[in-house]
């Protein structure tokens, strides 16, 4: 059985229904899988994951924390083997992309700007609150933070990352700067949650509060952690002081459960700054030189800023750890931000008019002839509605053979620009024709144009020719 039939079963087997579509969500670096599968009584997601101590992670953690009154999905159903489960939908709005209009603008709005503070507010209840009563081993891979992580991290950063770039360095003086960083770490151990992966990809904005996901790598551990992971995120591209407002707000919640004096906080704080900073660098090396995906490597120039600027205040501890960062952030190609980034063009047309002409020199791309589907034009009641109508959306979507079609489009569009992104290419199109360009056609590109960009970090731009309704995303 297919693994979207698997999915369907089990959808089925908890709602006594079945799934009127089912439709793959994209993914993070994991190789977690997720889709979305709407019924008569709404939408689930379906997570399916290969590991199934880590899927046995997340839904013990999730059930404890909803016990606890903290915002995270509630998980419905577990398949037989535990490799899927069902979880509650929260909806398409990550943090990261609620965020994106201030962020490229290089100011938050006020709206923005709350929801940022109330989520880092948020932490200190997942951290104190989220570890009452919960029993540490049911974490995976390890149930606290320890040497051995501190150390796994560590060389996570030497292999995956240092050595690839070629830089020149001693082993032997690098281990003894990174055993006494372990030292100062592990002073700050607790009996607090450490949820690993606390950033702004792994918070949902459902019904203006943040939701937490992803917390399946969650341990035991400093608070202190989440705390760096969050607010120094790479691309997150957060001001100096912003950054200290946010700090703030994180102390002010804490005092319900911990007061710590700011100066004394921030001194601790620094250090797992710098050590998160080395994890990230070597999981983008990893996935960027070893796993061949270049769009993680795109992430390390902003990843080398928040070095600079930490560095500007020296660390007597590391003194040759020091040294060698300072080196890496002095090389071009890891600091130079690059924006090549890749361009989808998707058209809706009427073939009677022809196909659009692609104008970026490439020759074209797909074209895609919707003429098979059930026309909806041929019907009096829809012809003053386009594709972008409820009308309109209904009557496709009641026949069902558009999600069939949609889905070997989806299929045939992510391998492709996948590709396009590995290979830095800077111009992808698609069309979609139809009798009159007005139904069918601008149903399935509005439905790529969306899919592409929540999926890919693209730039999607979308011209409904006929309609004469153009988007970018």
């Amino acid at each position: 059985m297919s693994e979207q039939n698997l999915i369907k079963k089990l959808y089925r087997d908890y709602s006594g229904e079945d799934a009127y579509s089912i439709e793959e969500l994209p993914s993070s670096g994991s190789n977690r899988r997720y889709f979305r599968l709407t019924g008569k009584s709404g939408s689930l997601i379906a997570v399916e994951g290969t590991c199934v101590e880590e899927n046995e992670a997340f839904v013990a953690l999730s059930r404890h924390f909803r016990s606890k009154g903290l915002n995270v999905p509630e998980v419905y159903a577990v398949s037989e083997d535990s490799l899927r489960y069902l979880q509650q939908d929260l909806g398409d709005t990550i943090l990261f992309n609620y965020l994106t209009p201030g962020r490229e603008s290089g100011r938050l709005s006020s709206e923005e700007k709350e929801m940022l503070l109330k989520t880092i507010s948020s932490l200190p209840a997942i951290q104190f609150r989220g570890a009452e009563g919960l029993d540490f081993s049911v974490c995976y891979p390890q149930k606290e933070f320890d040497e051995k992580m501190i150390s796994f991290d560590q060389n996570y950063f030497k292999y995956c990352f240092l050595k690839a770039t070629g830089l020149e360095f001693s082993e032997i003086r690098l281990e003894e700067d990174f055993r006494k960083m372990s030292g100062v770490l592990m002073r700050s151990t607790g009996d607090t949650f450490l949820y690993r992966d606390f950033q702004s990809r792994n918070v949902m904005v459902h019904d203006g509060e943040p939701w937490f996901i992803d917390f399946q790598g969650g341990r035991k551990g400093p608070i202190y952690y989440d705390v760096a992971s969050f607010i120094w995120q790479a691309k997150a591209g957060y001001s100096e002081a912003l950054k200290a407002e946010m700090i703030d707000a994180y102390l002010e919640a804490l005092k319900e459960y911990k007061s710590i004096p700011r100066e004394e906080f921030l001194s601790t704080l620094r250090h797992f700054v710098l050590f998160r900073t080395l994890q990230v660098l070597g999981a983008y090396g990893f996935r960027g030189y070893f796993e061949k995906k270049p769009h993680f490597l795109q992430s390390v120039p902003y990843a080398m800023a928040n070095l600079k600027r930490l560095l500007s205040e020296p660390f007597p501890e590391y003194p040759y750890l020091t040294e060698i960062l300072t080196a890496l952030t002095k090389m071009p190609e890891l600091t130079e931000i690059k924006q090549d980034r890749l361009e989808v063009e998707i058209f809706s047309f009427a073939y009677k008019k022809g196909i659009p002409n692609d104008t970026s020199g490439n020759g074209g791309g797909y074209v895609f002839d919707c003429r098979a589907l059930e026309n909806p034009g041929k019907f009096e009641h829809y012809r003053h509605f386009n594709g972008l109508d409820s009308e309109v959306i209904k009557f496709m979507e009641d026949d069902g053979g558009v999600f069939r079609f949609l889905e070997n489009v989806y299929s045939l569009a992510d391998v492709h620009v996948q590709r396009y992104i590995e290979r830095k290419f800077t111009h992808l199109m698609f069309g979609f024709g139809c009798t009159g360009g007005q139904h069918r056609s601008v149903y399935c590109a509005q439905h790529l144009a969306e899919h592409i960009a929540r999926k890919f970090n693209v730039k999607v731009v979308l011209h409904h020719r006929e309609i004469g309704v153009d988007q970018e995303f």
